[in-house]
């Protein structure tokens, strides 16, 4: 497995900057990323003191495409289309949450990843899956 050379991730300005979406590693296949729990990524409405499901989308999108990006040649990029997710666990304000997505498949115009989102602590708090279709870059 190769390992990206890139010690710090700096993300663009965009939803997973303004979220707080902090990208840990990147590597072939695999991308491990984390998120705080904190005004930014709570819920809407009552309760406020948790974590919002859509958040949790936010992040394993973020994490697939990130994932997608060196496994693209020159000319192509990934577009996101389409995700499932399962949210099992609450998790509180004040805490952060990990994600780990893997590589499942890796064609020639599609790219699968399932993406297991948990506390510090291991617990398991949303799975997704992802697919990102394999594009032509626009100019």
């Amino acid at each position: 497995m190769q390992t990206s050379e890139k010690k710090c991730y700096e993300l663009p300005e965009s939803l997973a900057k303004n979220l707080g979406i902090q990208l840990i590693s990147v590597e072939e296949g695999y991308v491990k990323a984390t998120m705080p729990v904190d005004e930014r990524t709570s819920r809407p409405c009552e309760p406020v003191d948790i974590l919002n499901g859509g958040a949790s989308l936010a992040l394993a999108e973020t994490v697939a495409g990130y994932g997608s990006i060196p496994l693209c040649e020159p000319e192509q990029m990934p577009c996101g289309i389409q995700i499932s997710a399962n949210h099992v666990h609450m998790v509180p304000i004040g805490t952060y949450v990990e994600a780990v997505g893997k590589l499942v498949h890796r064609g020639r115009t599609s790219h699968v990843w399932n993406v297991d989102i948990t506390t510090p602590e291991g617990k398991l708090v949303s799975t997704a899956r992802i697919v990102n279709l394999i594009v032509k870059k626009r100019l």
